[in-house]
C-alpha cells in the first residue's frame, strides 16, 4: 500500500499515483517602514496541500470503479485522515479538486487509459489537535492501570459470591 485516504487505499489495484506533490505555505505579512526594509511577522502556518497524480490502465491497475470510490469520498464533504504507506501521518484532509481524463477507448466505450489528479487540503490545526495531548492520554492510561488491582479483586469477589450461591443452591437440592 502506498497511502490510505479515509477508507481508500492507494495501491496498484486501486489508484496508484506516480507523483505526490506536497506544499505548505507560511504566513508572513509585512509592514512598510520609512527608510528601512519592511518588517515581517510570522503568523503561523498557512495552507498545506497534497496533489496526487497518475495514470490508470484498468487491465493492470484500478479503473473507473476506483475513481468512483474516490469521488464518493470527495462528495461526502468530510475530512479524512491521510496516512502514508510508511506510517507517515499527514493529517486530516478534504478533497479540494478532482480531475480525470479518459482516453484510448475499447469498443464498448470504456477507457484503456485514465489520467487523474487530486488536490487535497489539510484542515486540522495540527497533529496534536488531531490526536489530543498524548501526555494526558498516557497519564489517564497509567492512572487506569493503577486501579486495575482493585478492579480485579472486585471481579473475583463477585465470582466467589456467584459461585457460593450456585453451590448452596445445588447443596439445597441434594
Amino acid at each position: 500500500m502506498m497511502m490510505i485516504y479515509g477508507l481508500l487505499p492507494f495501491m496498484r489495484q486501486t489508484l496508484p499515483y506516480s507523483e505526490l506533490q506536497h506544499s505548505a505555505d507560511y504566513r508572513w505579512p509585512t509592514n512598510s517602514r520609512v527608510g528601512q526594509r519592511a518588517s515581517a511577522q510570522f503568523l503561523g502556518p498557512g495552507d498545506e496541500k497534497i496533489t496526487l497524480s497518475g495514470e490508470l490502465r484498468p487491465e493492470i491497475t484500478g479503473g473507473a470503479l476506483s475513481m468512483l470510490t474516490f469521488k464518493l469520498l470527495a462528495d461526502e464533504g468530510r475530512a479524512w485522515p491521510l496516512i502514508g504507506g510508511n506510517g507517515t501521518i499527514y493529517g486530516m484532509y478534504v478533497v479540494e479538486n478532482y480531475s480525470a481524463t479518459q482516453s484510448e477507448f475499447y469498443s464498448d466505450g470504456s477507457a484503456r487509459k485514465i489520467t487523474f489528479s487530486f488536490s487535497l487540503l489539510r484542515v486540522d490545526e495540527s497533529l496534536t489537535s488531531m490526536f489530543g495531548d498524548l501526555r494526558a492520554q498516557a497519564d489517564e492510561t497509567i492512572a487506569g492501570i493503577g486501579n486495575l488491582p482493585g478492579q480485579i479483586t472486585a471481579a473475583m469477589d463477585k465470582v466467589k459470591t456467584a459461585a457460593g450461591s450456585v453451590i448452596s443452591t445445588v447443596v439445597g437440592l441434594a
